[in-house]
């Protein structure tokens, strides 16, 4: 019996995937556990496996295709067995059926221009076996046996209408660089003077959005368009975290600190910051506020795959080497594409730190469901004036967004001062 293989959930958050690709053909068999293709988020690089025995019947989705959680992606059964039950009202699968030997035929599926179905062609496996022997693009050709079907004949005609050219002007077209000039002649096989070279604007490259980038860009956009955020900039006394940084380096007694760089530091004192402000540390789905006393400390990581956001569990309960270590384990597993779903979501809070960028201020735009983001920026000095006397000490840009139907600018502010001062005493914090 036929069973669908559906993309799993990935996380509370993650609503969908891109096939990024496919490792079975249609056709091939298949057993429990095997890989069939490969997925991506916005968050992780995820295998999807066989959950039956039996034929890759059909793959819904194209490679590149972005489908919903939980819906079916392809079906897997015995060799002429119908697939109509798990395709979508009007749909149908983008890939090739297996064929049906007993019944002769076999269903190819092509997409029609113009609309947002697909419609079904039925080929005999000798018209199906010479298409793609040949490269032959079946839309648009018309069968002329039973039903409709597209048998051997109608291909081979298809072959004969095509345009002939000579080997020459062949590689010409096919290295993408020249085209058919307008309206060539047929009656004889075209050479390189009836080919015009494309015009290109080198100075332009064309990048299709698609992807983790095309899903990262579409949760930004939604991040914007359902929350009414607003940014508060302050900036703070830096001169005790690099004092404490300097010692964790030199110190014999603090050697198990060595490792602990700022950015470590600064992720110190927001979970040991936040507890005092739940309505920051906090989610907001279906008109409910969640506030949490845990901190799940997300931070904002730059990985090939674009922006990532790995969840520090339980951070205000973490020493400071155990956030160090864990940040560090994270980061490396971000940008070496190892990071599992589940540490990618559950984030009650988000840093994002771009002074090591030479960034001063931004605004970090929020991650929803939370409430709150705080960019960090870089270290630079400030006249700050003492009595009749103006100085210069180093001060750390903070910004703070946040969703201001849920948080009012006051208790934001009121967050900012005292991670200020828990900066500035970022020592006695740590002990």
């Amino acid at each position: 019996m036929a069973q669908a293989i559906v993309l799993p959930k990935l996380g509370n958050t993650v609503e969908s995937a891109v096939i990024l690709t496919w490792h079975v053909a249609v056709g091939a068999a298949v057993k429990v556990g095997d890989l069939l293709c490969e997925i991506e988020t916005d968050k992780a690089t995820l295998d999807v496996e066989s959950s039956a025995d039996g034929i890759l019947l059909a793959q819904l989705c194209r490679a590149g295709d972005e489908a919903p959680v939980l819906s079916n992606i392809a079906v897997v059964g015995q060799a002429g067995e119908s697939i109509a039950e798990f395709l979508p009202l009007g749909a149908a699968p983008a890939d090739e059926v297996a064929p049906d030997r007993e019944a002769g035929a076999s269903r190819a599926v092509v997409a029609v221009s113009g609309r947002e179905s697909r419609r079904p062609v039925f080929m005999s496996p000798r018209a199906c076996a010479l298409a793609r022997r040949k490269g032959l693009n079946i839309e648009g050709i018309q069968g002329s046996g039973p039903d409709g079907r597209i048998i051997e004949r109608d291909i081979e005609a298809a072959i004969s209408a095509q345009v002939k050219l000579t080997p020459v002007a062949q590689a010409m077209l096919d290295s993408g660089e020249f085209a058919l000039a307008d309206q060539p002649p047929r009656a004889r096989r075209l050479g390189k003077r009836d080919l015009v070279p494309i015009e290109r604007d080198d100075a332009v490259q064309e990048i299709p959005l698609k992807g983790a980038r095309k899903v990262i860009a579409a949760r930004l956009l939604e991040s914007l368009r359902t929350t009414a955020q607003f940014t508060l900039n302050a900036s703070a006394d830096a001169r005790a975290l690099l004092a404490f940084r300097r010692r964790c380096k030199e110190s014999a007694e603090l050697r198990a600190m060595r490792n602990v760089s700022i950015n470590d530091l600064l992720l110190f004192a927001v979970a040991r910051t936040l507890p005092n402000f739940p309505e920051l540390n906090a989610l907001i789905e279906n008109n409910t506020v969640y506030q949490y006393r845990a901190v799940h400390l997300a931070m904002a990581v730059d990985s090939e795959r674009g922006l990532l956001a790995p969840v520090i569990r339980a951070a205000d309960a973490l020493s400071l080497p155990g956030i160090a270590a864990e940040a560090q384990r994270l980061a490396e597993a971000c940008r070496a594409g190892l990071a599992r779903p589940d540490e990618l979501a559950g984030g009650t809070f988000t840093v994002s730190n771009l002074g090591a960028l030479g960034i001063e201020s931004f605004t970090p735009v929020l991650n929803p469901p939370q409430v709150a983001i705080l960019g960090l920026g870089s270290i630079n000095l400030k006249p700050v004036q003492i009595r009749d006397e103006i100085s210069f000490r180093p001060h750390i840009g903070l910004s703070l967004t946040v969703d201001h139907q849920v948080v009012d600018g006051a208790p934001a502010a009121r967050f900012l001062q005292r991670l200020s001062a828990n900066l500035a005493q970022i020592d006695a914090l740590a002990e």
